[in-house]
């Protein structure tokens, strides 16, 4: 399928790459479906969430193990559920960066996103009282 993207502008989205968030995501219910786009190189640092559902929606996200964060993360059944996951090593955690007005890059550690690779299903796991252990290694 082809897509125009306001910052990316027109790029071909196989559909079998799509991220699915059956719930959307807060703020952003109507987005449900999602591109992962990177810059061409191998271990990219950011990646952007680009929602297919509005062109002007798009998310830096990064991976939490890329700054240092090790979560332990409780999922319940529903949630499982939704994202398809048979195991652990299926989710993938991000974090949605942001930049408010002359400030430093933010990352939102409390809301992370979970995406099952496998199933290309994802959620926002949403005030996350999980036990996070900073490593700077």
């Amino acid at each position: 399928m082809d897509v125009f993207l306001s910052q990316f502008g027109p790029i071909e989205v196989d559909p079998d790459t799509v991220i699915h968030f059956p719930a959307g995501l807060p703020g952003f219910d109507d987005c449900k479906n999602y591109k992962l786009l990177h810059e061409d190189k191998p271990n990219p640092s950011v990646y952007w969430l680009q929602s297919l559902d509005d062109a002007n929606v798009a998310f830096s996200i990064v991976g939490a193990e890329r700054l240092g964060f090790n979560y332990v993360l409780t999922l319940n059944d529903d949630e499982c559920a939704a994202l398809q996951l048979k195991d652990a090593s299926e989710a993938m955690l991000f974090l949605i960066l942001s930049r408010p007005d002359n400030q430093p890059i933010r990352a939102n550690t409390l809301a992370p996103l979970v995406i099952n690779l496998q199933s290309r299903k994802g959620l926002q796991k949403i005030d996350v009282k999980a036990d996070i252990v900073f490593s700077n290694t």
